[in-house]
């Protein structure tokens, strides 16, 4: 047995139990807080009231997460795809880069909300439009992160590649993508959480379905621990979100690093 090996290093059992730890507190704190507080129900609920919002039938809580489920993995999804594709496209054509960065360093300080209405317009109601925002709000860190990534590359080893007649594919697999991978996933950590933000500030502009959506028909009725369940239910899914991600950095960051 390696005596050097730490308990609490991360991936470790202890890791996770202490993650647990910290969240039981947490509603321990908040029950204590309404409780000993005598904090009325409509300014904030119980956990157990919070919970037991989920048994309204009314409320589809189900069909709502899956809506604002999809909005947001699509919206992220597609900035990954289009985010790191231009990148890519960036560090073939340098030209490229000069001419269309500026412009979406301008795009990037268009203020989302405001994107919002048109994309009501545009496209009315529906998961299409708050997919456009998620995707709106999470794009550029992606881009940015990606593209800096790419040009850390040492130029003598790129030349190298290419006097050995490597093609761009196998510059790009082989060199610029291993090379990049940590900036990409911390472009992609930080997009995973304006993501989320995105979908609910589309949900929140118009829509028909969702937990945002949920979360303003029930303020009318000052339905406090229906409002608490979909802030949780919105957070679990962006837990989900991000733990996918450092989940999937930790396979090929991780698996890189040993095999160099």
């Amino acid at each position: 047995m390696d005596s050097t090996r730490q308990p609490w290093n991360p991936g470790t059992v202890n890791r996770y139990a202490a993650a647990v730890i910290s969240h039981l507190l947490l509603i321990v704190a908040w029950q204590l807080f309404v409780v000993l507080g005598h904090v009325p129900q409509f300014v904030m609920p119980t956990p157990l009231a919070t919970l037991k919002s989920l048994a309204v039938p009314n409320y589809r809580w189900f069909d709502n997460s899956m809506a604002t489920a999809v909005e947001i993995f699509g919206g992220y999804f597609l900035a990954v795809v289009l985010g790191v594709g231009i990148a890519l496209l960036f560090s073939w054509w340098r030209w490229l880069e000069v001419l269309v960065m500026p412009l979406l360093v301008s795009l990037n300080m268009v203020p989302k909300v405001a994107l919002g209405p048109l994309f009501i317009v545009w496209f009315a109601y529906g998961l299409g439009p708050n997919i456009l925002m998620a995707f709106a709000i999470c794009f550029f860190p992606i881009v940015l992160t990606t593209a800096r990534g790419l040009s850390e590359v040492e130029p003598d080893l790129l030349d190298l590649v290419r006097t050995l007649k490597g093609s761009r594919l196998q510059i790009f697999t082989k060199i610029q993508l291993p090379g990049a991978l940590p900036y990409i996933f911390s472009g992609m950590k930080v997009a995973a959480i304006l993501a989320v933000a995105g979908a609910i500030v589309g949900e929140f502009l118009g829509s028909d379905k969702g937990l945002g959506y949920l979360m303003l028909q029930v303020q009318v009725t000052l339905d406090t621990p229906a409002m608490f369940m979909a802030v949780i239910l919105i957070t679990v899914i962006g837990v989900v979100l991000y733990g996918m991600v450092l989940g999937l950095e930790r396979v090929l960051v991780v698996r890189d690093a040993r095999i160099r």
